[in-house]
């Protein structure tokens, strides 16, 4: 049996994909949870799962955040994303923090299940509509990269450049699919490193080294 946890922060979308899932002979939920915080506490309690189902915007702790944890705290657990979204930004952050799966929620039974039963065997699983951002993403080529300077991480010059762009910490959240917190932390740590006060002064700092 393949052991599941289900993590979707809306209740009917849950226990759904659980009652859907119960029909896959080979299938067994093991818990739900409605955000990433909550997954991170099953598995943490001694819940059994080979593959998470994760949606990826959720309050508290997001999927991509809860991968990324899972990811380092819980390795042989898989992940598999479903949601709505299939944009490059969703499909990267979640493929950059350990997702093995990528599906959207057209995804039928049949489809869910087959993706779990690959995750759980060490392989990959990808909705056709992922699988053609990412042969396009392949074929454009790698981007143009550069060190980001004083120190900072790819991250927290992202953050910066966002913060430059006049966005605020709750829009910035939701556009790299990471909680409030996370980016409090990046921009504390980013404003120490290139000794800046205020959001004005990091606003002058990014255009300067063109991170917006």
């Amino acid at each position: 049996m393949i052991r599941v946890i289900v993590a979707d922060d809306q209740q009917a979308v849950r226990e759904g994909l659980a009652a859907l899932l119960g029909m896959a002979g080979d299938v067994l939920v093991t818990g739900t949870a409605a955000n990433g915080r909550q997954v991170l506490d099953l598995l943490a309690a001694g819940t059994e799962a080979d593959v998470v189902l994760m949606d990826l915007r959720m309050p508290v702790l997001d999927g991509v955040e809860a991968t990324t944890r899972i990811s380092a705290e819980h390795p042989g657990v898989a992940v598999v994303v479903l949601t709505t979204y299939a944009d490059d930004d969703s499909i990267g952050g979640a493929l950059r923090a350990g997702a093995r799966g990528y599906l959207t929620k057209d995804a039928g039974r049949t489809e869910i299940a087959s993706a779990l039963r690959c995750a759980a065997a060490g392989q990959s699983a990808f909705d056709p509509a992922v699988t053609q951002r990412l042969v396009e993403a392949f074929e454009a080529g790698p981007p143009v990269s550069r060190v980001p300077p004083d120190r900072l991480t790819a991250r927290e010059a992202e953050v910066l450049g966002l913060i430059g762009g006049g966005l605020t910490n709750a829009e910035i959240a939701a556009k790299l699919f990471i909680g409030e917190t996370t980016v409090k932390t990046h921009i504390n740590n980013a404003f120490a490193k290139i000794g800046v006060r205020n959001r004005a002064e990091a606003v002058r700092y990014a255009y300067r080294h063109e991170l917006s």
